[in-house]
């Protein structure tokens, strides 16, 4: 291993396509290693897409979460840089947010403060866009602090959306933004530590 390997922890609830996009950009970079998967779902696809990428995964209970150490520790095993909330839907505990202050990440799909707060997630972020004929949208990549999508702002993005828009159309172009954008951020986070 190489001595000043910057190494990421990725948080995810759901399917991980972005998780597989942070790995899959990461994997050309021998100076950055996608060290580990967890999720709060033991089904969630995530799972299944870093068995397959040849990454370690693991997933916790919300009593594992908030009411020990086991997340901590396992992280902290591991020499982690910087957390990576990618589409993961639960509120940080304070211990790891003390314990990584600086150095947890998360990708909002709106431009915050704009839909953001517990519940604005996924497609409920794009339908209030959608309910309220926005002419534009976008993403916000934050640091995480105790509260949802509160801490402060590291970049945005936005795209223009036009009459024939639906939810799902909202959901593709913010995506294509995800996908183009937050590696690079992140690199450019691991910079700076």
């Amino acid at each position: 291993m190489i001595v000043n390997m910057k190494r990421i922890a990725v948080f995810a609830s759901g399917s991980g396509t972005n998780a597989q996009n942070i790995i899959e950009y990461f994997s050309k970079n021998n100076e950055v290693d996608v060290a580990c998967i967890l999720s709060n779902k033991k089904d969630a696809y995530v799972l299944e897409r870093a068995r397959k990428l040849g990454i370690e995964s693991i997933s916790f209970t919300r009593d594992e979460f908030y009411n020990s150490e086991f997340v901590l520790n396992y992280i902290e095993k591991r020499n982690i840089d910087l957390i990576v909330l990618a589409g993961f839907l639960w509120l940080i505990p304070e211990i790891i947010i003390r314990s990584f202050t600086g150095r947890i990440i998360n990708i909002h799909p709106a431009l915050l403060p704009k839909y953001g707060g517990k519940g604005m997630y996924g497609s409920n972020v794009h339908e209030a866009v959608f309910n309220n004929n926005d002419k534009v949208t976008g993403i916000t990549i934050h640091y995480v602090n105790e509260k949802y999508d509160d801490g402060a702002i590291i970049f945005q993005d936005q795209v223009d959306l036009d009459s024939n828009e639906s939810p799902d159309t909202i959901a593709k172009k913010v995506h294509t933004l995800e996908y183009e954008h937050f590696p690079l951020v992140i690199e450019k986070v691991l910079d700076l530590l």
